[in-house]
């Protein structure tokens, strides 16, 4: 492939280089994917009302993301074993939104701890995190990503049971593997020997960071996701999140909700932003798009707290369609992980610098000169 621009030519680098129970556990979606689809062709449904003759000489997509000033409001969004698709990739990946100068969220089962991903960086990066049923636990998380710096932190609600993801399943994650699947898995390994060399032996160590010492000498997916079943609490109610609230001291977002009334316990827990999404398509498959719960969550409570998206954004025009329907900002996760298997750091580089210039290009052609003007009356529905 030529010089990879689009979120869909890193997609297909990050294919070509990942072993196949790698790239699939990035690129798939729930039972029959339905909400991981919808989740991209429902941006499609809007289309731009093109506006000429307007003076747009000078445009500015800067703004604020959770009290953070960002070159543009769009976030690397938390995911899991980030550092598998590259040698020690949440390091890489927070390095790279550093320069673009916007947050990057690490992932409770990030493969680097906070304290590493704090070494990399010195910008106030985001931590995602998940209940589990110690809650001891829970708070000890919570202190080290507030001694660690980390500038919010982004509680997910959307996991009160795991949804089955059926790629993953073919391709025996989290399962005791026969002697014939064993090696399948390792002649799969070695055609990918790059990966295998780059990340397999020189990106150890392979421990599951924040949680290393919950799941001591854990060495595959498999012990992490045995783990994650039997810690999922499943009676997590609101009261929980309050909780939360009192021991966190920073910004707190919930990221999971898809329901108005949803957003509105949100608001009354004193969160101080949600965030719009369906674990991108990785949970309750025929759930609504992203971006199709959007609109009525901006207007339910979207004047009183600060509403992020994620789910379904491969490019820039995206983002100005997000922030049209009333989002502050939004969250990237399957682009910026694609752009990091398939060129590192300088991939993720690149990526962002891509998204930033289609967001000017957009703004410029709807007519309007700063990402704080765009409106609803930009798009046109159908």
């Amino acid at each position: 492939m030529q010089r990879p621009v689009s979120v869909s030519d890193y997609r297909t680098l990050a294919q070509q280089r990942l072993p196949k129970v790698l790239f699939d556990y990035v690129d798939g979606g729930s039972y029959a994917e339905r909400t991981l689809a919808a989740n991209v062709a429902d941006f499609g449904q809007y289309h731009f009302r093109q506006r000429v003759m307007r003076d747009v000489s000078s445009i500015d997509v800067k703004s604020t993301m959770l009290g953070h000033p960002v070159a543009m409001p769009v976030a690397l969004a938390p995911v899991g074993f980030t550092g598998m698709m590259a040698r020690r990739g949440e390091r890489q990946a927070a390095r790279a939104a550093e320069k673009a100068k916007v947050p990057f969220t690490l992932s409770t089962f990030g493969i680097c701890p906070i304290a590493e991903v704090r070494e990399a960086t010195d910008a106030p990066f985001w931590f995602q995190l998940y209940m589990v049923r110690d809650r001891k636990f829970v708070r000890t998380l919570i202190e080290e990503a507030h001694a660690k710096g980390c500038g919010a932190l982004l509680f997910t609600v959307d996991l009160a049971v795991l949804g089955a993801r059926y790629r993953d399943i073919r391709n025996g994650m989290g399962m005791t593997l026969s002697l014939p699947g064993r090696l399948a898995q390792a002649a799969d390994y070695a055609r990918h020997w790059r990966w295998a060399y780059d990340v397999g032996i020189n990106g150890r160590p392979h421990v599951f960071g924040n949680l290393a010492s919950r799941v001591p000498g854990a060495t595959n997916f498999g012990q992490l996701l045995g783990w994650l079943a039997s810690n999922v609490d499943p009676s997590v109610t609101w009261a929980d999140i309050a909780w939360i609230r009192k021991i966190w001291p920073g910004k707190l977002a919930i990221k999971g909700i898809l329901d108005p009334g949803d957003a509105q316990e949100a608001l009354k827990i004193g969160a101080d932003a949600i965030v719009v999404s369906n674990h991108g398509g990785r949970q309750l498959d025929s759930a609504p798009s992203s971006i199709s719960a959007l609109p009525a969550i901006v207007d339910t409570v979207g004047d009183k707290i600060e509403l992020l998206m994620d789910g379904g954004v491969r490019s820039g025009h995206d983002v100005v369609k997000a922030l049209a329907l009333g989002a502050r900002g939004v969250l990237i996760g399957r682009p910026y992980a694609y752009a990091l298997a398939a060129r590192g750091e300088a991939g993720v580089s690149a990526l962002l610098a891509t998204m930033k210039a289609e967001m000017l290009n957009t703004i410029a052609l709807l007519g309007k000169t700063s990402v704080h003007d765009l409106g609803r009356d930009d798009l046109v529905w159908g």
